[in-house]
Order: structure tokens, then sequence, then C-alpha cells
């Protein structure tokens, strides 16, 4: 075996200009990810001299992570959905116990949609710029986190807290008026809520870009796809069980309970991760704008944003539009849709039921359609634990080639003689995550076709189950695809930063500074992705309202299929988006197509010799990224 070459020793690096002229210069190998993470004395001093300590750093970020890294890397994302899933199985039902039509409701759920849609990027946009050296995402992780939880404890107990206060002016618990400002303090309460929901996703999303290597973007959405789900069913599962038997001491109503168990969940996810994950020293991007954001600055930078969007994740938001019209109903009308047909027949056969009586069966239904959710989840949780075996890891590539500038040898490397293991063989050729997305919309728009028609619970669950594996790939492909997108070209960005530096040009990174100007942070980018996302629920969440003003019937009606209208009519909407997936490139080819233009020389002579590589490179590069992959999941702890 031949012995390791001293990481120490200057390589010589092949350097070719513009007229063809080939050079070599010598460069200290500050880039290879296998040295040692801590600086040696020697490259300190190194560094100093070129007056760029802290820049020729090896990227630490991009050595491939294990499992457990992943997991917690993700985990709080688990924790906020027990949250959401409160909020949507219950949210609806809570809302017309306390007196809303299902019209005024509608408009109140126009709350998430309308906060996601100026929240989340102005969250993004804060912790872009944040210096804080423990991390810019963790203290909004942890300081939305905290609102989350008081807000949903204020909203479990708003009916005390209204009636309390009230009381001390002579009001009765029980008079109209205590009831109106009850469900007036309980719509205020849904927007505060939505307020720091998205404000801890807008931070967990670009947390988990930051601190996964480029190349498992991918591997690292899947895991956040099957934590979500994993959350989901714990939400669920809460929610159909009769938790004022079990667990009273932590209220005496199933949505206080259920409000309890989400703030507890998401508090412990939350500080895992942040107190475990170390996320990058922001310090290291250099000082924050000098420009504070105002109101009239964030909708200009966002405007821009929006324009220089990279096309791949222009294309993203545009299937992400249409589909969501789609998916904001079944989100929210799921367990209220399913309780209609559980209802039905109890109405026609006593169709004189008192209020309690109705209270009671309505509690029962919201069970029931809580049920139906839970199918859903653990249908969408088998899809993405199983999925990602059979599908190739097209945007998981590494984009620079073992010769190029600023190169990691962080993914694990190949050896020919490697025979194919066991899940390499589940890999089916040409089934890649844009044409597993695309059916799965498909599936989507033809299960919620046949909702206005469905009259037993039983098929209705059948049917929402169905849907749960689109749910599973609305939770992976689009995140994968963007975050795949964003970490290679920050992790190239900051390696051609590390070899200008290395090479002993002081004014080389603040060159590298001007070029990246126009170039948006993660923060910025999965704030626009997810106003794709939330825009189009303001126009779903206004076409329902008028749908049900027009069908609906008064609560306690049998024969009210109004939300059945509402899931089929969003069934268009994503067969729509369906067509846009068709336009998205099914790899990361646009991104090692711009670095190829970067670092290749500028004559046709020397280009066409060095780009021989690189086309090798794509079938190596996902054959990596498969064995990233495969040794992840077999529990290989790799750093």
């Amino acid at each position: 075996m031949a012995p390791e070459p001293d990481k120490t020793t200057p390589k010589r690096t092949q350097r070719t200009s513009g007229t063809a002229r080939t050079a070599f210069v010598e460069e200290p190998d500050y880039f290879s990810e296998q040295s040692p993470l801590l600086a040696t004395e020697e490259r300190n001093r190194d560094q100093n001299e070129h007056g760029q300590a802290g820049l020729g750093e090896p990227d630490d970020s991009q050595t491939t992570k294990s499992i457990w890294y992943l997991i917690l890397l993700t985990i709080s994302i688990g924790g906020l959905q027990i949250a959401w899933s409160v909020e949507l199985s219950n949210g609806s039902p809570y809302l017309l116990s306390l007196g809303l039509s299902k019209s005024i409701m509608a408009l109140v759920w126009i709350a998430g949609p309308l906060t996601g849609t100026l929240v989340q990027p102005y969250v993004g946009m804060l912790s872009d710029t944040c210096r804080i050296p423990w991390g810019k995402r963790k203290p909004f992780m942890l300081g939305g986190a905290i609102a989350t939880v008081l807000s949903l404890m204020f909203l479990a107990w708003t009916r005390e807290i209204v009636a309390g206060v009230l009381g001390l002016f002579g009001s009765a618990s029980d008079s109209n008026e205590v009831r109106v400002v009850t469900m007036v303090t309980a719509v205020v309460g849904i927007y505060v809520l939505d307020f720091a929901i998205n404000t801890v996703q807008a931070s967990i999303r670009a947390f988990i870009v930051d601190c996964a290597p480029a190349h498992q973007q991918e591997a690292a959405n899947a895991m956040a796809s099957r934590i979500t789900g994993f959350g989901n069913i714990v939400g669920y599962v809460a929610g159909y069980i009769d938790l004022p038997r079990y667990c009273w001491f932590l209220g005496d109503t199933q949505f206080k309970i259920l409000c309890a168990i989400a703030s507890i969940a998401l508090g412990t996810t939350i500080v895992l991760s942040t107190a475990i994950i170390k996320e990058r020293d922001p310090r290291l991007d250099g000082p924050p704008p000098k420009n504070k954001i105002s109101v009239l600055s964030f909708f200009f930078t966002i405007f821009k944003s929006i324009k220089r969007l990279p096309p791949q994740i222009k294309r993203v938001c545009q299937v992400q539009f249409f589909a969501w019209i789609g998916f904001f109903p079944l989100l929210f009308y799921t367990s209220s849709y399913i309780g209609e047909i559980y209802v039905e027949p109890y109405l026609r056969k006593n169709p004189n039921m008192t209020p309690e009586e109705l209270d009671e069966l309505y509690e029962r239904a919201t069970r029931v359609g809580t049920f139906a959710l839970l199918i859903n989840s653990v249908v969408s949780l088998l899809t993405n634990v199983f999925l990602p075996f059979f599908i190739a890891p097209t945007y998981d590539n590494q984009p620079i080639t073992a010769e190029g500038p600023g190169e990691t040898n962080a993914a694990p490397q190949l050896d020919e003689g490697e025979k194919p293991s066991f899940l390499d063989r589940l890999r089916i050729p040409g089934f890649t995550l844009k044409r597993a997305w695309f059916g799965s919309l498909v599936l989507f728009a033809g299960t919620t076709f046949s909702t206005p028609w469905v009259r037993s619970v039983e098929a209705a669950t059948a049917l929402i189950g169905l849907v749960g594996i689109t749910w599973a790939m609305t939770l992976w492909a689009p995140w994968a695809i963007i975050s795949a997108e964003i970490s290679q070209r920050d992790a190239l960005n900051r390696a051609k930063k590390a070899r200008l530096a290395a090479l002993g040009n002081p004014d080389a990174p603040d060159a590298a500074d001007d070029e990246e100007e126009e170039q948006d942070d993660a923060g910025v980018i999965l704030g626009i992705h997810n106003m794709a996302i939330a825009a189009p629920q303001i126009i779903a969440t206004v076409v329902s309202s008028i749908i049900f003003r027009i069908w609906q019937k008064p609560r306690g009606t049998p024969g009210d299929h109004s939300i059945g209208f509402v899931l089929a009519l969003g069934g268009v909407c994503v067969l729509a988006s369906s067509f846009f997936v068709a336009r998205i490139e099914d790899d990361n080819s646009e991104s090692e197509k711009q670095i190829v233009d970067e670092e290749a020389p500028q004559t046709p002579e020397v280009r066409q010799v060095s780009n021989r590589p690189l086309r090798l490179h794509r079938t190596q590069s996902q054959a990596r990224a498969t064995l990233s992959r495969n040794k992840s999941f077999g529990g290989m702890e790799m750093h």
C-alpha cells in the first residue's frame, strides 16, 4: 500500500490563462476535508501572513454526516409538525364550537397563508443578516418556539380567560357578549399562533440548508419529511384518543390537552436540535448590511429577489403556487369533511338533538376525522421511509470535480471493484424524484375528484389515506431541489474564497463579495418559496368561503357536502400544477454548467480538453451520492 501523502506539502496546481498559457503555482492544500478540522499552527501562521485568517479553513459543513446527525438536525421540524397537526385537525371544529359559521371560519384560515406570505420572507431576511456567534437561525428558532407555546396555551384557554376578564365587569359567562368576545379573541389567537409558527418554520428550513452538506441535501430533506410524518402521527394519534380520560391533569377538554402536548413536543425538540447541532459562525460571512430592513425596503428587496431567482427554483415555485390551491382545503377541512359524513346518519335518525347532544356527536366526529388524518400520515411516513431507496438521488450530486478548486473529499470515495449493495439494486432505472413528484400530483387530482360523491366514512378515509403519498412527496421533492441548489452554490462560493485567500491575494475575498452581491442567502430564497406556497392559500380560502356561503347548511342539518366540492375543485388546480413539474430539470445540470463556465479555461482548445472528465462526472457524482445515502442509512458514523 502506498504511503499516505503529507497533507502539509504544497500541491502543484495547473492554471491556464485566456491565452492558453499553462503555469504551475505552489498552493497549500487547505481544501482537503480529510485533514484535521482544527487548523495547525503552521496553517494559522500562513493565513495570518496573508491577512485572511479563517478564510482558509476547511469547510467542515461539507463533510458527510451520519444518520444521527441528520436526525438531530431535522428533529425540531417534527415538534413543529405536532403543533401544526393540532391546529389542522382540531382548529376548525374548535372554531365551529365557538359559534363561527363555515364561511367566516374559511376567512379566518386566511391567517396562515397571509402570515406565511409576509412573515417567512421577513424572518428569512432578518436571519440572513444576523451575526450572533452561536448562529443566525437559532435565535429565531428559540424565540418563535416560545411565542408558539404561549399562543397555543392562550388559544386553548380562551373561553376561561375571556369569561374571567369580562366577569370582573359583571358579564355572565353564558351571555351573548362573552360569546362574541370569545370568538373574536380566538380569531386573534389563531393569527398570533400562525405568526409564531411561521417564524419557527422559516428558521428551521434555513437551518437545515445551512447545516447539511451540499451532497446530502436530498437525504436531509427526506429525513425531514420522515420526521414530519412521524410528528403528524403523534399529533393525530393524540387527537384520536379520548385524552381527558387519561391525561386529565393537562386540561379538562381534548383541545386543551392537545395544545399542552404540542407545546411540550415543540419545546423539547427545538432545545435538543439547537443545543447539539453546531451552526456555522455567521461572523465569517462578514459584517451585516448597514441599512436596516424597513417595511418599504423589505418589499423592494423581495421584488428584486424574485426576479433573480435561479431558473430551477423559479420552476419549483410555479408548481407550488398551483398545487397549494388544492392542498390547503385538504389540510384544514379533512376532519370536518369526514365528520360531516359521520354525523349524517345520526342527524337523519334524530333531527331534534339538543345542543349538548350535538356537541358530543361532533366531538366524536372530530376524532373520526382525525383518525383519517392519522391514516394519511401513516401512508405518508411509509412513503417517506421506503420510496427514497427506489429513487435515483439526482439532486444529491456534488458538482465540484476532484481536480476543481476548493474541492472537498467529504463524500465517500468510490471503489471501482466494489459490488452493488442491496440498496443499489432497489433503485428503479429512470425513476427520478421529479417523476415521482409528477405521479403523486396526478394521483391527488384523481382521488379528490371523487370526494363530493363519497357517502361512507370508510371510503372517505381510504381516499384521504391515499393522498398521503402526494403529501410525502410535497414534503420532500420541492425542498430537496431548492436546498440542493442553494447549498451547492454556497459551498462553491466558500471554496472560492478560501482558495483565493490561500493564494495570497488579500483583496480577493472583497472581490468575491462584490460578485456575490446579487445572490440571495437561504433565508430569503426559502421565504420566497414559502410565498409561492402561502399566496395561493389565500385564493383557496376566498374560493372556499364563497362555496360554503352558497352550499353550506346550518350545523346539525344533514346533507351538507360543500366541503367535498371544495376538495374536488382543489384537485383541478393540483392537476394543473403537474404540468409545470415537467419543466423542472431532472438533475442539477444547470448548477454544473454554471460551475464549468466559471472554472473552465477560456480558449476552445483547452476547454475541449478540460471538459472531458466533466462528462463522466455526473455518473460518478450520482454513484457517490448513492453511496452517501446507503452508508448513512446503514448507521455508519462518518464525520
